[in-house]
């Protein structure tokens, strides 16, 4: 659109969105046709060129609301004004679009802030938001980026929301499936690993269905991604984080606050600091069940994360944090993507309970060529005295 360049655009949209004020987003469509119309020295197609890029920028999310629609691409990376890649089918692409200048990407990033009631500026450079969608959205502004703002989202795809759709994916198979409903029915507590972005989140959206409808559930997290549209008597908990005009709300806060809350379950999302000890309290205190994430090398790392996070903010020496990681963790998810993009389930490890320091009963690696019998594994559960339960005649 030769005619009609970014700052023109700029003033055009400012006019409309001085109107928004008073008018419905169908008054707001009808001006900006109006005003498009007036607009003699363009074209048909550049009419409708330039209402389609005045609808993004208003009321979607501008230039890379294309990608946002593209079901095939799960992760975004802005990186600058004219640098943007995303993560298609598993593989990294760079893309043809760019940011006509610095305070267009600027804009796109104030409004994700205050969609989500967060505060970002060169005092506070840092955002961990999400879209209207659950996308997860992470920005750093310059000068702390030397080559930002960068901007990278990780899409929620609404496409898994069920144990069968990861079978049907591929990610797990279905003996997995079996065995992981009957030590959710049976309570166990569950921590699922992996690297970023190897689908830990995706995998626990999907294993909450198996929760059963009667049971209260509290989710917390940084930065609400856990969808639970499935179970009516569900609470969502985000934590807060300082700013001028309110105090911070940490996760470790929210989690004391759950146990309040008279709940079935406590979900937590990904922890990676202080809150690793509430979240241990909470599941040592009668509270089966729990599911949390985390990010590691293997599990037998994150046992040893969560040990050196917990000693880091606290004063109880590494042997009691060390039997009450063993105490309150039964069973160890990982997770990985592989080189060819697809994630994988690639092992499912029991917590020794009888062991002064971590011991894993690994009862599952992942091979292509290998087939897992399903009674194997529980007799290997069945090995210790509370994986018993996992034999409830009622499953």
């Amino acid at each position: 659109m030769k005619h009609y360049d970014y700052h023109a655009l700029e003033k055009l949209k400012t006019e409309i969105l001085n109107a928004m004020v008073h008018f419905d987003e169908a008054s707001i469509i009808s001006i900006i046709h109006n005003k498009i119309d007036q607009l003699s020295d363009l074209s048909t197609t550049e009419k409708k060129e330039l209402y389609h890029k005045l609808y993004q920028s208003i009321f979607k999310y501008d230039i890379i609301q294309p990608l946002l629609d593209d079901e095939n691409i799960s992760e975004i990376m802005i990186n600058g004004i004219d640098a943007i890649f995303v993560e298609n089918q598993g593989l990294l692409i760079k893309t043809d679009l760019v940011y006509a200048e610095k305070q267009q990407l600027l804009q796109f990033i104030y409004k994700i802030a205050n969609e989500s009631g967060r505060e970002i500026n060169l005092g506070s450079p840092l955002l961990d938001a999400r879209l209207k969608d659950g996308s997860r959205v992470n920005v750093i502004l310059d000068p702390i980026a030397l080559n930002g703002p960068i901007v990278t989202i990780r899409k929620f795809k609404q496409s898994f929301t069920t144990p069968n759709q990861l079978v049907e994916a591929k990610m797990i198979t279905e003996w997995m499936s079996e065995l992981l409903r009957r030590l959710i029915k049976c309570k166990y507590n569950i921590f699922i690993c992996g690297s970023t972005g190897s689908g830990k989140t995706t995998l626990l959206n999907c294993l909450t269905a198996y929760i059963d409808q009667k049971e209260r559930i509290i989710t917390i997290e940084d930065a609400a991604e856990i969808k639970m549209d499935h179970h009516e008597n569900c609470i969502a908990l985000e934590t807060r984080k300082a700013d001028q005009a309110t105090h911070a709300i940490p996760m470790g806060k929210l989690i004391k606050n759950a146990l309040r809350m008279r709940p079935d379950r406590i979900i937590v999302g990904e922890v990676r600091g202080e809150e690793v000890i509430d979240m241990l309290q909470a599941m040592n205190t009668g509270h089966d069940g729990s599911i949390s994430t985390g990010h590691s090398n293997s599990p037998l790392d994150m046992l040893n994360r969560l040990e050196v996070i917990a000693s880091s903010h606290s004063d109880i020496n590494h042997t009691l944090i060390r039997k009450q990681i063993i105490s309150a963790i039964d069973l160890l998810i990982f997770v990985e993507k592989l080189p060819c993009g697809s994630r994988k389930v690639t092992q499912i490890a029991a917590l020794d309970k009888s062991s002064e320091n971590y011991a894993l009963n690994v009862f599952y690696n992942y091979d292509a060529s290998e087939e897992v019998d399903l009674n194997h594994v529980y007799a290997h559960l069945a090995n210790q005295t509370k994986y018993k339960r996992i034999f409830k005649s009622a499953l």
